[in-house]
C-alpha cells in the first residue's frame, strides 16, 4: 500500500497543472450562462456521465438557477485503465426520457466515442433534444464528427487527470487539470 501511495504522490508531484481552479470556475461560469440561455425554460433532465462527470456536474448545476432534474448514466471505455476499449454500459437513467430535453455532462471531450454513443442511445429513447457539455476539450485530430454544445476550455493532447478525470482510478478529486509528466 505504501508503494502505491508513494507512486501516486510522485505522479502528482511531477505533473504539470494545465488548468487551475480559477480557470475551471471561469469555464464553468461561461458554460452555465450558455446553458441558462438555452435550457432555462425547458425543464431539462441533466444526465451526469459517471464517474468522470460527477465533479463537473455538481459544480455546473450549482450555477444553474432554474428547475431541472438530475440522473446519471454510466457508460465507459476506460474503466480503471489509461486507454479506452469497447464501450461498456454499466447503468442507464432511471428517469423517463421520452419527450425530455436532456443535458449530458461529462468531464472531457477526448475522441468523442462515448459521448456520441450516449447521444445516439438517448435519441432512440424519444427525447425532445439532447445537448452536451464538457469542461475539457482535448486538442487533437482523432475525434468523431460530433462536438459538445458547451465546452469549457481547450487543453493540450496529454494524459490528463483531476477535476473528474482519473489516473488509474485516482485523483478525480483534484481542483485543477493536470498532465502526467512526459505525456
Amino acid at each position: 500500500m505504501t508503494d502505491k501511495i508513494d507512486e501516486l504522490n510522485k505522479i502528482l508531484e511531477e505533473a504539470d497543472c494545465l488548468v487551475d481552479e480559477a480557470s475551471i470556475n471561469e469555464a464553468l461560469d461561461k458554460i452555465a450562462s450558455q446553458i441558462t440561455a438555452d435550457l432555462s425554460d425547458k425543464l431539462p433532465l441533466v444526465l451526469c456521465v459517471m464517474n468522470g462527470g460527477l465533479i463537473p456536474t455538481a459544480a455546473l448545476i450549482e450555477r444553474l438557477s432554474f428547475p431541472l432534474e438530475v440522473d446519471y448514466i454510466h457508460a465507459t471505455r476506460y474503466g480503471m485503465e489509461t486507454e479506452g476499449a469497447a464501450l461498456n454500459w454499466l447503468s442507464y437513467p432511471q428517469t423517463s426520457l421520452k419527450d425530455r430535453h436532456i443535458l449530458v455532462i461529462d468531464d472531457i471531450f477526448d475522441q468523442g466515442h462515448t459521448l456520441q454513443a450516449i447521444i445516439e442511445w438517448l435519441e432512440q429513447q424519444g427525447t425532445s433534444s439532447v445537448s452536451t457539455a464538457t469542461v475539457i476539450n482535448k486538442l487533437h485530430d482523432r475525434k468523431t464528427d460530433m462536438q459538445p454544445d458547451y465546452i469549457g476550455t481547450d487543453v493540450a493532447d496529454r494524459f490528463l487527470f483531476g477535476y473528474g478525470m482519473d489516473y488509474k482510478g485516482y485523483f478525480r478529486n483534484l481542483k485543477g487539470i493536470y498532465a502526467v509528466k512526459g505525456s
